[in-house]
């Protein structure tokens, strides 16, 4: 809601423990409430930017008056509820073909048909071979400064910069090839080359039924 033009997919998951009838029922009802939702946070921004304007001193409230306009103008795009089983391969194809379709959907990412440097391509076949090489630990974690310097010894990346690397690494972030959490402090210096770790280490923590799990151990 704070990310200008975004695009939501929601995806509705378990659908196993449901009846057929049931899938489409909750469907609805999740796409109301995600309707209804949305039309109260824009009702409330509304009344919030009336009464920072109406206030008896609203020069002192500008910057509070301008967040709220730019929230205001942010818009958002949410697509068609994807009913799946995660126990079902065939669901998770179903989801990625959806998923693929919509990314390459101009009019939802105008920025799809944006060509990028050459030296991004040769980056992301470079750290590819990183984190497949034999070397690897299995976590995948690697320093930043370190995987700078791996990537320097490729002839064609010599001259590759920290700065430039660093752009990269938020393009390769957001296709899902790295993980790099350079917004939280402690871990800016450390980009993950096997997301798959980290699903893995999250699936040790975060597990369905939890509470019911724990309350089970005496």
């Amino acid at each position: 809601m704070r990310v200008p033009n975004s695009v939501v997919l929601p995806v509705g998951t378990h659908v196993d423990c449901c009846r057929e009838e049931e899938v489409e029922e909750k469907r609805r009802d999740i796409m109301a409430k995600i309707t209804a939702m949305l039309a109260e946070r824009k009702s409330n921004l509304a009344h919030f930017i009336n009464n920072l304007e109406g206030s008896e001193e609203p020069e002192f409230y500008v910057d509070q008056w301008e967040r709220l306009k730019e929230m205001e103008n942010c818009t958002l795009t949410i697509l068609k509820l994807v009913a799946v089983n995660c126990m079902d391969h065939r669901d998770i194809k179903k989801l990625e073909d959806t998923i693929l379709e919509h990314v390459k959907n101009e009019e939802l990412f105008p920025e799809v048909v944006r060509v990028l440097p050459p030296i991004y391509r040769q980056v992301e076949v470079a750290i590819v071979d990183i984190a497949q090489s034999e070397e690897m630990a299995d976590h995948g974690m690697m320093d930043l400064q370190y995987l700078l310097s791996k990537l320097s010894q490729c002839k064609h990346l010599a001259n590759l910069g920290r700065e430039l690397l660093q752009d990269i690494l938020r393009y390769l972030h957001r296709i899902g090839l790295v993980v790099w959490y350079e917004e939280i402090k402690h871990l800016e210096s450390t980009v993950f080359l096997q997301p798959t770790f980290l699903i893995t280490m999250f699936k040790l923590l975060v597990r369905y039924r939890l509470v019911q799990q724990l309350e089970s151990i005496s």
